[in-house]
């Protein structure tokens, strides 16, 4: 694991005061690390890892919000403050549908937070912050590239997603700070683009829009209070307009159901699909978790159905416990 303090952003894309009307320090003074452990036997372990570091950021209330994959099963949190303490945390919720997490520090700190600003209102070219621990030599001048809809391959999809660009090199949990010096958004992701017959990177964001809502119950109950999305376990990708499987989560829904990697989704529940999206919003709009989900595949020249049954994805995972 790389520490929180072996590296530095290239000075040519670090934020300067000079070209914000806020507080950059005190902005970024709410960024924390965030070290997560967890155990071997948890489910997400092999594909996430058993050590997880990224950010998080301090919002009102005093507690932490970063994005749901760094503490997800975590049996122990670590926060890495700015004046070098470092202070444990409580796992307290994780949104699988937005990928919002939220951390409660257990120790004494005292740090300013981030009002949370308004997604909505960024505009594509506008001049941001992408912010991670350590204050402006490990924070990203970035403008938003895009605004669009995002699948991910984990049965996932944000309706419109930002893109930043120059990309931050330790996305997870970064603070999307606006022009107006407040919170617009969680840092997800790292994804490729081609522009100008050239690859370049950008930051994948979640719109903090999403979060406000379900902020309550998260701090409340470690979860929205809102039916669960059926589940299938099923990682997929889009190939040549079809969509593909590959891979399956061990014990889950579609491995029971002897799903393979490679075959293709043609449709679900008599509905064609060639997105990720289109299948992910075909499968959720049949009912909540536990619903039952036709899929014709296709597999080696046969065409075939299959019926699944979908679970909660939170029953597979490990709770956090507060020691």
């Amino acid at each position: 694991m790389v520490s929180l303090t072996e590296w530095k952003v290239p000075v040519a894309a670090q934020p300067r005061q000079e070209d914000y009307s806020y507080d950059l320090d005190a902005a970024l003074g709410a960024v924390v690390g965030l070290h997560a452990i967890i155990p071997p036997n948890a489910f997400t372990a092999e594909t996430l890892g058993v050590e997880r570091a990224g950010n998080g950021v301090l919002i009102e209330g005093g507690i932490v919000l970063t994005i749901g994959y760094l503490i997800t099963e975590a049996s122990t949190i670590w926060l890495h403050l700015g004046d070098g303490r470092v202070i444990e945390g409580h796992a307290l919720g994780y949104d699988q549908e937005t990928g919002f997490g939220l951390v409660q520090p257990l120790g004494r700190y005292d740090l300013p937070f981030l009002r949370l600003g308004s997604s909505a209102a960024l505009q594509v070219g506008e001049r941001v912050v992408i912010g991670g621990a350590g204050g402006r030599t490990r924070s990203v001048a970035a403008r938003i590239a895009a605004k669009q809809e995002f699948a991910g391959y984990w049965e996932y999809v944000l309706d419109e997603a930002i893109f930043t660009y120059p990309a931050h090199p330790n996305w997870g949990g970064t603070a999307l700070i606006s022009a107006q010096g407040e919170l617009a958004g969680i840092g997800s992701l790292q994804v490729e683009r081609q522009r100008n017959s050239k690859n370049e990177n950008l930051n994948m964001i979640v719109p903090i829009d999403l979060f406000k809502p379900i902020a309550a119950d998260l701090m409340k109950f470690g979860r929205a209070n809102r039916p669960q999305r059926p589940w299938l376990g099923l990682y997929s990708t889009e190939i040549e307009d079809k969509v593909v499987v590959v891979g399956v989560a061990p014990k889950g829904p579609a491995a029971r159901a002897e799903i393979k990697v490679g075959d293709v989704v043609l449709s679900v529940a008599g509905q064609k699909v060639s997105t990720l999206a289109a299948l992910y919003r075909r499968i959720w709009s049949l009912g909540s978790a536990g619903v039952e989900v036709p899929l014709t595949l296709y597999r080696e020249g046969v065409t075939f159905d299959v019926r699944v049954n979908s679970s909660d994805r939170t029953k597979f995972l490990k709770g956090p416990s507060l020691h």
